[in-house]
Order: C-alpha cells, then structure tokens, then sequence
C-alpha cells in the first residue's frame, strides 16, 4: 500500500519588523525615550540621558555574552549618551555651549570611518534591512554578494563612508558657524540646517554612490538564483 507523502511545511515567513530590529533596539528606541523622558515628561537631562541608554548597554552585553560579537553600533550610542552627560556640565560660553554638539556627531563619524577600516561597516545595521525588504530571496542574494562579489562589499563600504563623512563635515561646520555667526543665528536656525544638510548629504550622496548600485546588483544575483 502506497503512503501519500506529507506536504512540505511552509517555510518560516519573518516578520516585517525583523530586518529593522537592530535598529529599533540601538538607535530608535534609545532616541525615541530620551525624547519622550525629556522633552514630553520633562525629566531631568541626565536621568533621560541614563535611561535611554538601558536599552543598547544590554543589547550590546547580550550581544557580547551570547554572541562572543562586538555590537558597534548599540556601544556608540551609548557611549555617546555618556559624553552628552558629561558634556551637559559645560556652562558658561553661549559659543561652546553651542560648538559642543560638534563632539558628538564627530564621534559617530569617526566611529563609522573605523568600522570601514575594520571592514564591519557600521551603516550596513540600517542599509541591509532598507535594500532587502524583510525577503529572503534578497536576504540570501545579500550573503551571497557580500562573501563573493568585491563591487558589492565596496558600495557597502561607500554608504558608510559618505555617512561618516557628512556627520564629520556637520562637525566642522557647527564649529565654525559657533565661532562666526551670530549666536542668535545658530541658536534659532543654524545648527538644525547643519544637521539636516548632514543628513540630506548623506541621503542624496549614499543612495546614488551605494544603494543605487546595490539594488542593482541585488536584483541581478536574485535572478540568477532563480534560473
């Protein structure tokens, strides 16, 4: 008597929200609380500060522990969170006060040239779940790529470079428009439009030298696998 085999059960399908987990955990959550403890509950600026950092200190702990890997970017923000602490007990110049946020974002581009030239991209947390989509067929064209084809592990390395880059030229820029505008410019306007050019910068720049070129080659390693 034939038996009538068993259908094959159905792949696991992840969850829309899987791919963005890394960044959920070290940069939107840890952001979004500060703001939330700071600005809407109106908690001190230290306590914000201190608990919003809970969230990527364990991650990257766990991460250390479970893993044996070194979580790049859950350490920097925290690390940051540190020095923005520290550095809240700077007074007294208005100037400083304002070149001081140029600390900040110079750490972060610095830390991202370092993860380049570790060859671990730091952006690469945000830049693999934009470019694959939650799908596995992208997911497994991305290791694909990323372990055999050198145009690919370049535009990976651009991305983050053109980010760490702009963050370092919002650094500089904060610091000489402290020093030569006037300190009611940079109050009212000045410092967010170095932040949103930063950004803008980073956006325009690593889409047309990075995610444009990978999507392409995504695509095409998809295909194949598909002949």
């Amino acid at each position: 008597m034939s038996q009538v085999a068993a259908p094959a059960a159905a792949p696991d399908r992840p969850h829309p929200l899987a791919a963005f987990k890394p960044l959920l955990l070290d940069l939107a959550i840890p952001l979004g609380s500060y703001y939330l403890l700071h600005s809407g509950l109106g908690l001190d600026l230290l306590l914000s500060l201190a608990l919003s950092s809970v969230v990527p200190a364990a991650h990257s702990l766990a991460d250390a522990l479970r893993k044996r890997t070194f979580n790049a970017l859950a350490t920097v923000m925290v690390v940051v969170n540190v020095l923005s602490m520290a550095l809240s007990f700077t007074s007294g110049d208005a100037r400083l006060m304002m070149a001081k946020d140029s600390v900040l974002s110079s750490f972060v581009g610095l830390s991202i040239l370092w993860s380049v030239a570790r060859g671990r991209p730091m952006m690469t947390a945000g830049l693999k779940p934009l470019l694959i989509k939650t799908s596995a067929a992208k997911s497994a064209a991305w290791d694909r790529l990323s372990a055999t084809d050198t145009r690919f592990r370049r535009h990976e390395r651009t991305f983050s470079l053109v980010w760490g880059a702009a963050l370092l030229t919002e650094c500089v820029a904060r610091v000489i428009g402290a020093y030569t505008l006037p300190v009611e410019t940079m109050a009212s306007w000045g410092s967010t439009a170095m932040l949103l050019g930063a950004i803008a910068l980073g956006i325009v720049a690593g889409g047309a030298l990075a995610v444009a070129p990978m999507e392409k080659l995504l695509e095409e390693a998809e295909a194949t696998a598909e002949v």
